[in-house]
């Protein structure tokens, strides 16, 4: 349960609050490269950390995020012209590069140096792993970016999805941390394994074990936690990453993994991702667009079709005949539940219990972060590329301790090798 005062600290990000400062010390992912696909395409809308924002590739493909409006008279940059590197607003003819310069200004005289006056806001912007990145704090502390094992395979063994999520950050990321909802949230009543075929005999395991023992243990990124399960043949431990400030990285027993994020658009609402990739081989074709289970959207969209607007899309006889839920959409089930609080959850009403540990521990690494920047202590977690170089792990094992699975697995989780 947290205070009224902390539910603000941790779930306001715009511009000037604590915890929107911390966001802004670290790259976050802003769009998927392909919804720019390429040099000169149309521009893109989007919102991060409260600021409308037009994202947009130039004429030698650099990718900027700008401010909305035009510094002029306020009109859309949407509406713009992408062409000659820089965005041009159709209003009065106004173009900007990537860097935020105004670069022509037709409707001043030739002789007027007012265009070298005049800037819209601008923030750095990278691809990298099929993502386009965005840094949105002090440019003398732009950080290197973060070397997650997905954006260092090859194309062809990494999807990215990304999609619109009606509640604030951390309520999503806190069901992403959530290993006890799998055995009833995604539940079949015919006892299958659907949403978790990857962990074969696991499985089982997995689905009918509700109540697992937690333990955690803190990392210069976040943290790592344990979730403790009897097996026949020892303990099932699932030991996810939780990766500041805001990713996951899913348990997995083969060559391909899943990593989840949550980042705020604003207060109330936030950007879902899944970052799957084979560490091995390319991802066929034919599974590319289901892999890392995304909610299903329409085509240039990023709205799922089973949403908070249709209930979910859930069908009560399927509910009393097939799954726990009803909801035929894997990823809506979490949207449901996690969305169904309402945008910020009134946490002082909540009790949480043994299962809730890495919720708790996730709140409370982002609020001392928060408090920590406050008094001038920059986030350690930032500074590094290669701190977010780790694996999950989906492992049986003897042990009974966390430590001591960690240590016979350490260079599987903490070194990964390509």
């Amino acid at each position: 349960m947290l205070k009224s005062s902390d539910i603000e600290l941790l779930t306001q990000t715009g511009p000037g609050t604590p915890m929107g400062n911390v966001f802004r010390r670290f790259w976050l992912p802003a769009l998927v490269a392909d919804e720019l696909p390429e040099p000169d395409c149309a521009p893109v809308r989007l919102t991060v950390l409260g600021e409308k924002l037009i994202g947009f590739r130039d004429t030698e493909g650099k990718v900027g995020f700008v401010g909305e409006n035009c510094p002029h008279r306020g009109a859309s940059m949407f509406f713009g012209r992408n062409e000659e590197c820089g965005l041009r607003c159709v209003y009065h003819g106004w173009k900007f590069n990537t860097s935020g310069e105004c670069v022509d200004m037709p409707n001043e005289p030739p002789e007027s140096n007012f265009k070298h006056k005049v800037k819209i806001t601008a923030y750095p912007a990278e691809d990298w792993g099929g993502v386009v990145w965005i840094y949105m704090g002090p440019p003398d502390l732009k950080p290197e970016l973060p070397h997650f094992e997905w954006c260092l395979v090859p194309d062809d063994q990494r999807v990215v999805h990304r999609w619109y999520h009606e509640c604030n950050y951390a309520q999503a990321m806190e069901g992403d941390l959530d290993t006890a909802h799998v055995s009833f949230l995604h539940k079949l009543l015919d006892g299958g394994d659907r949403a978790f075929r990857r962990t074969s005999s696991n499985g089982a395991v997995l689905m009918h074990h509700g109540s697992p023992k937690l333990t955690i243990k803190e990392t210069d990124y976040g943290f790592c936690y344990g979730a403790r399960r009897d097996a026949d043949d020892g303990y099932y431990w699932r030991i996810t990453q939780c990766l500041l400030p805001g990713y996951s990285i899913i348990p997995s027993n083969t060559t391909q993994y899943a990593s989840g994020a949550w980042f705020p658009m604003d207060d109330h609402t936030s950007t879902g991702w899944r970052f799957v990739w084979n560490s091995a081989e390319p991802i066929p074709a034919e599974s590319r667009a289901r892999a890392g289970n995304p909610p299903t959207r329409p085509q240039g969209s990023i709205m799922p079709v089973a949403n908070r607007h249709n209930d979910y899309q859930i069908d009560r006889e399927m509910q009393r005949n097939v799954s726990f839920t009803g909801i035929w959409d894997f990823r809506a089930q979490d949207s449901m539940a996690t969305e169904s609080m309402g945008p910020i959850m009134n946490r002082t009403k909540e009790h949480l219990g043994t299962s809730d540990l890495a919720i708790i521990m996730y709140r409370r690494q982002l609020l001392k972060l928060a408090r920590d920047l406050e008094q001038g202590n920059e986030p350690f977690a930032a500074r590094g590329g290669e701190l977010f170089h780790v694996r999950s792990l989906d492992v049986v094992a003897p042990s009974a301790e966390l430590d001591g699975v960690l240590k016979q697995h350490e260079d599987a989780m903490f070194h990964p090798v390509l």
